[in-house]
């Protein structure tokens, strides 16, 4: 037989702990809520022998102390099971056998966001291997939205929504921000090392660069410091103590002000800066040694404030002020537009009358956009909020399809009436809602197929893809693995499985179908095994 305390002056149910001197009107309901056959625990009293004859608040959180067994109180334990000990104060006698059947379900991963990062991954290694071949899946030259656009912001909203789960409880402060540090580290090496110039895969069997023209930023480093941000913001603004969401249309929004309160500042900064900053003229010199310009210097004209043309907008000035030209990205997707090459929206050789800009490096990743970015990952804490407190299935969609329409319907009128328009390169406030809106209602519908309707097997390769997300980015994504393969050839390091499948195939669709389905025999392999 199991010992238990308990409280005085219990209401409706039986609160189960240790000790006496519980505070007042104790109920079951305090510890555990039932849920589709899972037990969820809610915050408890505190219980410890020194705590006699004190009240305590709803929030406060319970000790238990070594030797002690605690489980979830259920509603179909029954009174007949439970009777009082005379011989002592206070104290419940509960079968040892009907605690033992009690099970305590610990919270699984999220399917839904395990398939959403899976196929956001998937969609890059697409629009990364056709996207030259088809335009409209590939990135938008300067203005406008094409498939490939969405990848980014897709991936710091499921960054955003995955704050909020890792972080559902925090023990010690500390320890979470030595966490939160360890991972940035790790995310910023590996950008550095695949992004930044030192690995020539798959298209070259070498590797190293100079330091003069390292990138500095590109896609993980930008992932790395939104998550830092919103990491720590998640951190030092909530309570050690769970705080229950109070009734009313937007408590949602009051319990976390403090981050909404940061997107506002990162806001009105990325305005301040975009609109208000003078560029003056500016001129860079190629040094692009496959370019048949290399060497060549050229001068760009603007001494203008507030635009937000390829050549004179305050993203880039800010890049090639503190960054250096030299460590910008040196094949922006501008060269496709028509100022450019008579081919676009396809790459091919600059117009005799290319403006000089044409020429120029530009950072996607950059320093100011890279502020804006941290608005997506902001949206997805707030989604990963709206998972961790409303249980409902019906209250969560009605949360995120509201939020993802109204997203989208702002962004799309700051677009159309010529205000803000949609810009990836420089994450313009209309791009932010009307990625972050897509990625609600994409993440939205795979909830309902998955969490809901239980059509999982259906995703599986996109959930494995998920859960091994970062290998998978190494390895296919930036061709690690493609130049692996590569590495072994026959007679001439061009004669290699892949090149020789694609001489196999007469034309460019078919190369570059036989180029994927290649690809994607390398992403199986990697999860799969």
């Amino acid at each position: 037989m199991q010992a238990i305390g308990v409280g005085h002056g219990i209401d409706d149910g039986v609160a189960i702990g240790l000790g006496s001197g519980w505070g007042k009107g104790w109920s079951h309901r305090h510890w555990c809520q039932q849920r589709a056959g899972a037990w969820r625990e809610f915050p408890v009293p505190v219980a410890d022998e020194d705590c006699e004859g004190k009240d305590f608040a709803p929030e406060d959180i319970i000790r238990i102390p070594i030797g002690f067994k605690w489980f979830p109180c259920q509603p179909s334990l029954k009174m007949a099971e439970i009777k009082v000990d005379a011989t002592h104060d206070h104290r419940l006698i509960v079968a040892e056998a009907n605690i033992s059947e009690q099970k305590i379900h610990k919270a699984g991963r999220v399917a839904a966001l395990d398939i959403f990062r899976g196929l956001t991954v998937a969609l890059m290694i697409l629009v990364d291997d056709a996207g030259g071949e088809w335009p409209m899946i590939g990135h938008a030259p300067w203005n406008g939205c094409n498939v490939a656009d969405f990848v980014m912001p897709f991936f710091l909203f499921i960054v955003g929504m995955a704050i909020p789960l890792a972080l559902k409880r925090i023990i010690s402060r500390g320890q979470a921000v030595k966490k939160v540090i360890f991972r940035t580290l790790k995310l910023l090496f590996w950008g550095l090392l695949l992004q930044g110039g030192f690995s020539h895969a798959p298209d070259k069997l070498t590797y190293g660069v100079d330091m003069k023209y390292v990138r500095w930023c590109g896609i993980l480093q930008r992932i790395a410091f939104a998550y830092l941000i919103m990491a720590l913001v998640e951190i030092f603004t909530k309570d050690t103590k769970p705080r229950d969401l109070q009734p009313g249309r937007f408590s949602m929004f009051r319990l976390y002000c403090w981050h909404w309160l940061t997107g506002a500042c990162i806001l009105v900064v990325y305005l301040s800066v975009i609109y208000g900053a003078y560029v003056s003229d500016w001129q860079f010199t190629v040094n692009n040694r496959d370019s048949a310009d290399y060497g060549k210097v050229f001068n760009v004209v603007c001494n203008v404030r507030g635009k937000l043309d390829p050549p004179c907008n305050a993203a880039g000035y800010v890049d090639r002020k503190v960054l250096g030209i030299a460590h910008m990205y040196h094949h922006p997707a501008w060269r496709r537009s028509k100022a450019c090459t008579e081919n676009s929206p396809y790459e091919g050789p600059f117009q005799s009358d290319a403006p000089s800009w044409c020429h120029a490096p530009f950072e996607p990743e950059g320093i100011l956009s890279s502020i804006s970015a941290v608005l997506s990952t902001i949206i997805g804490v707030h989604f990963g909020h709206v998972l961790v407190h409303l249980k409902a299935d019906s209250s969560r969609l009605k949360h995120w399809i509201l939020m993802g329409v109204a997203l989208l319907i702002i962004g799309f009128v700051l677009h159309f009436t010529n205000v803000v328009p949609l810009n990836k390169q420089l994450y313009t406030f209309s791009y932010v809602c009307v990625t972050s809106g897509a990625a609600a209602l994409v993440f939205s519908a795979i909830y309902v197929l998955v969490d809901i309707w239980g059509l999982q097997f259906i995703f599986l390769p996109f959930k494995w893809i998920g859960m091994n997300a970062m290998l998978v980015y190494v390895m296919a994504a930036e061709g690690v693995f493609a130049g692996f393969i590569n590495g072994w050839y026959y007679d001439d390091p061009h004669n290699t499985l892949a090149s020789y499948t694609a001489k196999e195939f007469i034309g460019s669709f078919s190369t570059h179908v036989m180029y994927i389905l290649h690809k994607w025999c390398h992403i199986l392999w990697i999860v799969y095994d």
